[in-house]
C-alpha cells in the first residue's frame, strides 16, 4: 500500500476549446423536471455534471464484472443503519452523479419521497478503465465539493484501488487531500463516519 498526502490538480473539466457561450447549462430542478416529463429516459445514458449533461462510458465486460463484485462483497460489512446501493444518484447543488456504488445512511425505504444527498452517503465508489481521466477528475472534484467523506476508485487499468479521504469541500479548487492506493494484496478498511467498520480483501474487487 502507497499513501499520498497530496492530489495531483483536478482534471477533466470542460475542454478549453469549447467556447463557453456554446453550453446550456441545466440546473438540477430542470434536470428531474426533463425525467419526468419523459424528454430524458433510462434509455438516455446520460448524468448532470456540474449543469452539464455529460454521456456515460459504455460498459466494458471487466468493468460488468468489478461492479457485480462490489454488489457482492460491500453488503458483507456494511452495519445496520446503512445500505449499499448500486449505480443511482446522489443529487448534489448542481450536479447528479451516479456512482457505481454508494454507501447510504438508513434504509432504501427512506428515500421513497426524496433523493439521497451528501449528508446521506458514506461512501462513493467509481469502477474506472476508460473513465479513469474523469474519475480522477469532474467526478472526485464533484464528490470533494460536496464533501463527501471518502470515494473509491476500483482501478482496473493499474489493478488497484485508489481511496480518497479528507474532502476540502467548496473550494476554488475542491479535491481530497489524501490518497492511498492498495495492491491486489492489500485490504483496505471500510470507514463510515470515521469508524473502521470492517475490511475488504483488495483482490474481492478485481476481476
Amino acid at each position: 500500500m502507497s499513501i499520498i498526502t497530496r492530489t495531483a490538480p483536478p482534471v477533466g473539466g470542460r475542454s478549453p476549446d469549447v467556447p463557453s457561450g456554446l453550453l446550456w447549462r441545466l440546473s438540477v430542478d430542470q434536470y428531474h423536471r426533463m425525467i419526468r416529463e419523459g424528454i430524458l429516459t433510462e434509455d438516455d445514458r446520460v448524468e448532470l455534471l456540474e449543469g452539464l449533461l455529460v454521456a456515460k462510458m459504455t460498459k466494458n465486460p471487466p468493468h460488468i464484472v468489478a461492479t457485480d463484485l462490489l454488489q457482492a462483497a460491500l453488503p458483507r460489512i456494511v452495519p445496520a443503519g446503512w445500505f449499499v446501493s448500486m449505480q443511482n444518484p446522489v443529487t448534489m447543488e448542481d450536479s447528479e452523479p451516479e456512482p457505481d456504488a454508494r454507501v447510504v445512511r438508513g434504509q432504501p425505504r427512506d428515500y421513497v419521497g426524496r433523493r439521497a444527498g451528501p449528508g446521506d452517503v458514506a461512501l462513493v465508489v467509481e469502477v474506472a478503465d476508460t473513465s479513469l481521466p474523469s474519475d480522477r477528475g469532474i467526478k472526485k472534484r464533484i464528490y470533494a465539493r460536496a464533501g463527501i467523506a471518502y470515494y473509491w476508485i476500483v482501478n482496473l487499468s493499474d489493478g488497484r484501488l485508489e481511496v480518497y479521504d479528507d474532502p476540502t469541500g467548496p473550494a476554488e479548487e475542491p479535491d481530497y487531500r489524501r490518497r492511498r492506493d492498495y495492491g491486489p494484496t492489500d485490504t483496505v478498511p471500510l470507514l463510515i463516519e470515521g469508524r473502521e467498520v470492517g475490511r475488504l480483501d483488495v483482490r474481492e474487487l478485481l476481476p
